[in-house]
């Protein structure tokens, strides 16, 4: 069931979002070629706890980590470890949500370290616009589709794929709320976007195939290929005036 939220409601998501957005300013500077990705997890902790709110993401499902953060073929859901070290040229996914006062924020993005090949700095700066491009698309009357289909038109027309195993969705009181929001389909299919809706947007876009699998972790999604993945989420809200995105600073 879609859950069309009031003026109060859109208000309390876009606290628990702004908290997420600081955040990950914050880890633009503070990610480090040497880091290790523990690092990350312990900055994010602090980050949100300062400002009063939980980590979303900790215990979900069992997941053991406040954040996601997912390395070069790592798709999405990367845990934090010691063992694993930045290193110049990497790309780093990072994977943020909160809670305060009972409602959610839910926000991505990817970033370079040190200096990155061209390519992958072009697989970034592809997923970002086809994240903004979805966006768009987010308007009173249209359809899920229509965000779909801007992200996987974008992506493709550039030589990328879009994961398929992996998906967008609805935000609010839950993490995940109805409707799915998939990176791929056909304009004007599903269903039709109404003043109100909260949704989370998130192309996850891999350099070669789409195809992932799962590591022993039980989390860690990586190309089955080999190829890079880049990954950007925003928690938007769809108003009479157009799509406002929840997690900008």
């Amino acid at each position: 069931m879609i859950i069309v939220k009031s003026q109060t409601e859109i208000r309390k998501i876009a606290d628990a979002c702004r908290i997420v957005a600081e955040v990950l300013e914050g880890l633009k500077s503070h990610v480090t070629e040497g880091m290790a990705t523990a690092d990350i997890e312990r900055f994010v902790d602090e980050g949100i706890r300062k400002r009063g709110a939980g980590a979303a993401f900790r215990g979900y499902r069992g997941y053991p980590s406040s954040v996601c953060v997912s390395v070069n073929d790592q798709v999405i859901h990367g845990i934090p470890s010691r063992g694993m070290k930045l290193k110049s040229g990497d790309i780093v996914g990072l994977d943020i949500g909160t809670v305060l006062d009972g409602f959610y924020g839910d926000a991505a993005m990817t970033i370079p370290v040190g200096n990155v090949r061209a390519g992958n700095a072009h697989l970034l700066k592809i997923t970002e616009e086809a994240l903004m491009l979805g966006i768009e698309k987010a308007v009173v009357g249209n359809r899920i589709g229509d965000i779909s289909s801007a992200v996987q038109v974008h992506v493709e027309k550039h030589g990328y794929s879009v994961v398929r195993a992996f998906v967008g969705h609805g935000i609010g009181r839950s993490l995940h709320e109805d409707p799915q929001v998939p990176n791929y389909g056909r304009a004007g299919q599903g269903p039709r976007l109404r003043e109100g809706m909260t949704l989370a947007i998130e192309p996850m876009v891999n350099a070669g195939g789409p195809d992932v699998r799962i590591l022993d972790d039980g989390w860690t999604a990586v190309t089955t290929d080999g190829s890079w993945s880049a990954h950007f989420e925003h928690t938007i809200a769809i108003t009479k005036q157009g799509p406002k995105i929840l997690t900008k600073i």
